[in-house]
């Protein structure tokens, strides 16, 4: 197979000399390979640069424990080493899904080529930044997906809780309309003057507006025996289970006896059956009423959190909301760790895009989190204040602290010290060029027990 009709025809080379062409060509090793080979193996040295003439060749990268295609490499793709580039090593490897032609041309060439070849060596280079751009934007996808992941995963399980809530008290409320006829009519049996009636249910409800005391479970427990004596004492049925929820609601023996003396004592067991059925339909009410506003809290954060409702241009928006539900996001991770929040109450609306932001502070709090993952005690305190013209805020965990020979490095694209799977390099990396993009600067101090993010920038633009 003759390459130089095909690489004339490839884009990249469209305007290379034809002598530059005949130069590379004359200085390559052409060679074929079988569906199933190799043309590189990720780990190994790149010490070509390869052309594909023919065949497919599938781009194989490492990703979360599992192997990803990149990209498919046609004929007239151009791969392996490149001018200017720094690679040593394949991050990926070259399975040949189909049998191919490669022409490789070998990088002890390279002086050669950028001295006397102008043009080719241009077009390689022009081929290195594009190639550059698209492996960085999949990554920085990658990224987004992998924390989309880890959001989509809390926020179904916080989600969870409250939903499966809703629907264990809806049943049981059901199931308790079901039983309450039978207790409508022994109260509505009862001839008791109006105005008792009234006295009645504004002891109930005065009892109702009452916030309990907070008891020991030994408290509850001896109180609960208590109120169960004296209804059997009086005739009253289910004893144990009013007893139950009248001390929920902060009921004594007290408060028995004061009712004791607006009823009638024939009507004793009727009326307070039929004040436990109300006191079980508001408890399990406020349940399901607690258990939707959860839902709606949660719905509310991942709304402001995103800010989907808005652009994504500059405005002024309240800095500590964005934390917040930045936190509320992450709270399915925050089980076991002891989080200080320091406010400054002072702080004045913030300008800035609240999305792109929100995305530094869930880098920086997830960071934290995973690195308290093995910490005894585990502390993230997140201090917020105003400094002149400009806001600080700091993210501090007392995890295991950053080792010194990396420190430097962190803020590097891909380069992390996580295990593999559980991120791709590019956090810090997005939270950096968020930060600059708001004219601010990105500071890290650390030392075993305490590392502290610092993020600095201007109130106003």
């Amino acid at each position: 197979m003759d390459p130089f009709p095909i690489l004339t025809q490839i884009e990249a080379f469209r305007d290379v000399p034809a002598a530059q062409l005949e130069w590379l060509i004359a200085r390559s090793r052409q060679h074929d390979l079988r569906a199933g080979d190799y043309l590189f193996r990720e780990g190994e040295p790149v010490v070509n640069t390869q052309i594909i003439l023919s065949g497919l060749i599938r781009f194989i990268f490492p990703l979360r424990g599992l192997s990803q295609e990149f990209t498919l490499l046609e004929p007239g793709e151009i791969t392996g080493y490149l001018p200017y580039s720094r690679i040593k090593n394949a991050q990926a490897s070259g399975l040949v899904l189909q049998d191919a032609s490669v022409l490789s041309f070998s990088r002890d060439h390279l002086q050669e080529l950028v001295t006397h070849h102008f043009e080719l060596t241009q077009a390689l280079v022009a081929v290195m930044t594009t190639r550059v751009r698209d492996w960085t934007s999949q990554q920085k996808q990658d990224e987004k997906m992998m924390a989309l992941g880890k959001l989509s995963a809390g926020l179904a399980h916080e989600l969870n809780n409250p939903i499966s809530s809703i629907v264990r008290n809806a049943e049981n409320l059901q199931r308790h309309l079901h039983l309450q006829p039978e207790g409508f009519k022994a109260v509505i049996s009862i001839k008791m003057p109006s105005d008792e009636v009234d006295i009645v249910n504004a002891l109930l409800f005065d009892k109702l507006a009452q916030r309990p005391a907070a008891l020991t479970l030994m408290q509850r427990a001896a109180l609960e025996d208590q109120l169960a004596d004296w209804f059997d004492d009086h005739g009253v049925e289910h004893a144990s289970e009013i007893a139950e929820n009248l001390v929920a609601y902060g009921f004594t023996t007290d408060d028995l006896r004061v009712f004791k003396a607006k009823i009638p004592s024939a009507h004793l067991n009727p009326i307070f059956n039929w004040i436990n059925q109300n006191l079980v339909t508001e408890r399990i009410v406020g349940e399901i009423r607690e258990a939707s506003s959860r839902v709606s809290t949660l719905i509310q954060s991942v709304k402001v959190y995103t800010h989907m409702d808005r652009t994504q241009d500059l405005m002024p928006a309240d800095l500590h909301e964005g934390i917040r539900n930045t936190l509320t996001m992450l709270g399915y991770r925050l089980r076991r760790v002891r989080v200080e929040e320091d406010y400054d109450p002072a702080m004045p609306p913030v300008t800035m895009q609240v999305g792109a932001m929100n995305q530094v502070w869930t880098n920086l709090i997830d960071n934290a989190l995973d690195a308290l993952e093995h910490v005894p005690d585990p502390v993230l305190r997140i201090h917020t204040e105003r400094d002149g013209e400009f806001v600080k805020v700091q993210v501090i965990d007392n995890g295991p602290g950053i080792p010194a020979d990396l420190k430097d490095r962190i803020f590097e694209p891909f380069f992390t010290t996580k295990e593999l799977g559980k991120g791709t390099g590019l956090g810090l990396d997005t939270v950096l060029g968020v930060v600059q993009q708001h004219r601010g600067r990105l500071k890290v101090a650390s030392q075993p027990g305490r590392t502290e993010f610092e993020v600095c920038f201007p109130i106003q633009p």
